[in-house]
């Protein structure tokens, strides 16, 4: 009867029916000492069907039993019934939400629901104890399906644990919603077949018939397998659970198989096949237990170091090997790209023992012509050629990333130049503040520098700059601002001039150590090329100078008095510079003893 009203619907709706199923994939994986079990009850009074009461519970019960020995790693509770579904159940007096949803149809009048909630901790809080979903009512939902034989409500939780007298172990939990209306292929990727003993798999299945055993199959790459008597090769979906024995989950199964000799060591995937030819089933939830001894690399990028104008950038990293049943070989070669392109290379040091870590870090230098903005992509077990020479539990999960900005240093602005009278020999005594008027700082995040590489260093930094004297003419000051993140550069240039020289009204040359001689400031070793002519009241010359001879009153022009003193009284000068800037100055000076 089923058959046929599912060939009619199949007829009628084919074109209008969405797809709504959801492909069984990887949910979660566990690599250790893992194993697990389920319990869980259908909702369900009797079998369904076209002549079975239209009744349905709202509450059941299943009993948890480990033994001590076997710690609860994770327990998720799937529930799954007609309808468009009921999200919100109680759990041993424990309100619970689903956190993911799952639909499937046969038509657009018959459709179904799964639901999924992780409930770790209760389980693990309640330990070993009865169980019992509740406020999960389907009455008012499943008159429709009845007639067909369609109408379910169940629920079941996967335990997985952890116990060290198991081996090590991969178990992989697959989840989705996918149904068998006449055939249905999934295939299983993230296996690692290292050792096939004792392999086995397991199955949350929804809405399965013992009465309806038409052309059904459950094979595995090709293989027919089965769990004689309570799950024959020809009724694997029946309303049984394979952990406890029971044979009365009706409308549900919880069955596990051992399949060590249907999957080969060195397998990464395999292929289940279900077929039915009356009986529609749907597939929630597909747990692989496989002898695996593997590491598992990871890295995570901790922190990096970006240095003002640097492009050179140190890179705190962790090599992990925590979802792993080996440990991982030292010298894991370790690779850092930057848009493809092979930027740094690095390798663990120790051998990482399972569950454990080892940090370490690295300098990668990027190119001169990279956008300030950019990521570095990080892998683990990659050459340098993105190939690894590891063999690990997941081979998808050995890359992270982060993104780097540059501290980029703005262009060197050039300031106007700093002037200083020449006080001789191109020396003068400069204020390196004085250059800096046009701009808004403060003296303390102000630095001087006489290179560039000095600043950039901050090294020989100039100790006194309000009175800093040049060396070299023109001489070339750098200056370093603080400017967060950052820094700015300015540069200028200490010039000299020839300012005009003071000339004294007088002097006493006596011999007594003080004003002794016509000492015209700013003139010798300045203007080095320069005449001094000193005349006597009647206009005679009586003394010519240069920068090398100095006037300390004597008398050394003239027919008459040579090397002798110049009488007491004023004396007029010409005091030609011979400098384009300057004119010849003219004067007087008395001379006093």
């Amino acid at each position: 009867m089923k058959k046929a009203l599912y060939i009619l619907y199949i007829l009628l709706f084919s074109a209008t029916i969405p797809l709504i199923a959801q492909d069984v994939s990887l949910f979660q994986q566990f690599n250790g000492r893992y194993d697990y079990t389920a319990i869980g009850n259908t909702l369900n009074t009797v079998e369904n069907g076209p002549s079975a009461s239209c009744a349905i519970l709202s509450s059941s019960s299943s009993d948890l039993n480990l033994n001590a020995s076997q710690n609860i790693a994770a327990a998720y509770l799937y529930w799954a019934g007609s309808g468009t579904g009921d999200f919100d159940i109680t759990l041993n007096g424990i309100a619970v939400s689903a956190e993911r949803t799952f639909s499937d149809a046969l038509d657009t009048q018959r459709v179904f629901f799964a639901a999924f909630a992780d409930v770790t901790t209760i389980i693990t809080s309640q330990g070993n104890t009865t169980y019992t979903v509740s406020d999960f009512d389907l009455t008012s939902i499943i008159g429709p399906y009845c007639a067909s034989g369609t109408n379910f409500g169940g629920w079941a939780i996967t335990i997985v644990y952890e116990d060290d007298t198991l081996p090590l172990n991969q178990l992989n939990v697959y989840d989705g919603l996918q149904s068998v209306p006449s055939f249905l292929s999934i295939t299983l990727d993230n296996l690692n077949v290292l050792d096939n003993e004792d392999a086995k798999i397991g199955f949350v299945a929804w809405e399965g018939d013992r009465a309806l055993a038409v052309n059904e199959s459950l094979t595995i790459n090709g293989n027919v397998i089965s769990n004689f008597p309570l799950n024959p090769a020809n009724n694997a979906f029946n309303g049984t659970n394979s952990f406890t024995g029971a044979t009365n989950l009706y409308n549900m199964d919880i069955d596990v198989y051992n399949i060590q000799d249907n999957i080969n060591i060195g397998d990464t995937s395999a292929t289940i096949t279900l077929t039915s030819g009356q009986d529609y089933v749907m597939i929630n939830n597909i747990i692989t237990v496989l002898n695996s001894q593997l590491p598992d690399a990871t890295i995570v990028i901790d922190n990096n170091i970006v240095n003002c104008g640097d492009n050179d950038i140190e890179l705190f990293y962790t090599i992990s090997n925590f979802n792993s049943t080996e440990i991982l070989p030292s010298n894991t070669p370790i690779a850092f790209y930057l848009d493809g392109i092979l930027i740094g290379q690095s390798l663990t040091l120790n051998t990482i023992a399972i569950g454990s870590s080892e940090s370490n870090s690295i300098v990668v230098t990027v190119p001169e012509t990279t956008n300030p903005n950019f990521t570095i992509v990080a892998n683990v077990d990659d050459d340098g050629t993105m190939s690894g020479i590891v063999t690990e539990t997941n081979e998808t999960n050995n890359t992270t990333s982060v993104a780097i900005e540059l501290l980029v240093i703005p262009d060197i602005v050039v300031l106007p130049n700093l002037i200083g009278c020449n006080e001789g020999f191109e020396k003068s005594t400069y204020n390196l503040y004085n250059a800096l008027e046009s701009l808004n700082y403060n003296e303390d995040d102000i630095s001087f520098f006489l290179s560039i590489e000095d600043l950039q260093t901050q090294s020989n930094e100039i100790s006194i700059p309000t009175s800093y004297n040049n060396s070299s003419n023109p001489e070339t000051i750098y200056v370093r601002l603080i400017s967060p993140p950052c820094y700015e550069i300015f540069q200028f240039d200490l010039t000299i001039e020839n300012c005009p020289p003071y000339i004294p009204r007088g002097f006493s040359p006596n011999d007594d150590g003080y004003n002794d001689w016509f000492n015209i400031q700013g003139l010798y070793d300045i203007f080095t090329e320069h005449q001094l002519k000193i005349y006597n009241r009647y206009g005679d010359v009586i003394f010519e100078g240069n920068n090398d001879k100095r006037w300390y009153g004597l008398i050394n022009r003239g027919l008459n008095n040579h090397g002798e003193s110049a009488p007491v009284g004023t004396y007029y000068y010409i005091l030609n510079l011979n400098d384009p800037n300057y004119q010849p100055s003219v004067g007087w000076v008395y001379v006093n003893y």
